[in-house]
């Protein structure tokens, strides 16, 4: 695999490179759906996402562009599937996707009721793939709330993981909400690092015992950190194109991951949101290669990171070597 992903790249071949098995591991299971796949059950054209400056914008313009024509429990499966659907046709074979807290509203507030829905889709539209369905709540919402909320989820039996994402400004609040989370074996991460500083980097894998770091490229910004992060073995799994379109980074080739890469710390390569950014794991490899950042040897050793062994049992990752 190693070697005809390598070729793969070196010769531009988006094909091959969406055979060649690789993970995606910061994915939001409503916003990670193929927009072709959507585009057609609702027969219209959806528009290409524009450079953003910041989350607000990015929300409006999916309440413009995506939930109008989502609506309901139909609608809310339909995007579901649809991420089955992009994972599956990217050759994707360790997929996380994150779970809203509140999303249990299409399913008259049943928790057991949401989750059976989602096993239903994955089983019906991607069985093959080593799915880490995970939590995620918005840091917008009060500790308790989000505390009490979490039992329900927990009490499936069914989450691996554990996401927090909105203001990164206020981690430290939830520390109790992840100890609960840890106390259950999940895997830890936190949105931070995106819009904040480094030194919030730290500061939230600290308090809240970050397994992960979604996004986390302001890392880059402190060679301390970087180096802490390494020596700790924070996997951060950053998403190229959501942070270009969303004005955190000019472009490819002056992306963070570069740097990041180069001081030790163990990156991956995800799609973020696939329905509006619109580039697959497959062409995040492809942009990074052809923007001259890292060679076709560099980023197949990112395409192995986020298929080791890491906080899981992913025996499906582990049959592929």
């Amino acid at each position: 695999m190693k070697d005809k992903f390598i070729k793969a790249l070196e010769s531009n071949n988006l094909y091959v490179v969406r055979k060649i098995p690789k993970s995606d591991l910061h994915n939001h299971i409503t916003r990670g759906g193929n927009k072709r796949y959507i585009e057609k059950w609702v027969d219209v054209s959806i528009a290409k996402c524009p450079k953003l400056k910041d989350l607000g914008e990015m929300n409006k313009w999916i309440a413009e562009n995506i939930k109008p024509l989502c609506q309901g429990r139909l609608g809310y499966e339909k995007r579901i599937e649809a991420a089955f659907v992009q994972a599956r046709m990217d050759g994707i074979k360790v997929l996380h996707m994150s779970v809203s807290i509140g999303e249990e509203q299409f399913y008259d507030n049943s928790v057991e009721n949401l989750v059976q829905a989602v096993k239903r889709i994955h089983k019906n539209f991607a069985p093959e793939i080593s799915f880490i369905p995970e939590i995620a709540f918005l840091s917008n919402v009060s500790p308790d709330e989000i505390s009490e909320k979490l039992d329900e989820f927990l009490d499936q039996d069914y989450f691996k993981s554990i996401d927090m994402f909105g203001d990164e400004f206020v981690a430290h609040k939830f520390k109790k909400v992840y100890r609960k989370a840890k106390e259950k074996g999940l895997i830890l991460k936190a949105h931070v690092g995106e819009f904040g500083t480094a030194d919030l980097v730290k500061q939230a894998v600290e308090e809240l015992e970050l397994n992960q770091v979604q996004h986390g490229i302001a890392a880059a910004n402190s060679k301390s950190i970087m180096k802490w992060l390494c020596d700790n073995k924070i996997q951060l799994n950053v998403c190229p194109t959501s942070n270009v379109l969303l004005s955190r980074v000019d472009d490819y080739k002056t992306h963070p991951i570069r740097k990041l890469y180069d001081n030790g710390v163990k990156v991956t390569i995800n799609t973020d949101d696939m329905i509006i950014f619109d580039q697959s794991v497959s062409e995040e490899f492809l942009n990074l290669y052809n923007s001259g950042l890292f060679n076709a040897i560099e980023l197949n050793e990112i395409r192995e990171n986020g298929l080791a062994l890491n906080n899981s049992d992913y025996d499906y990752a582990l049959a592929l070597y």
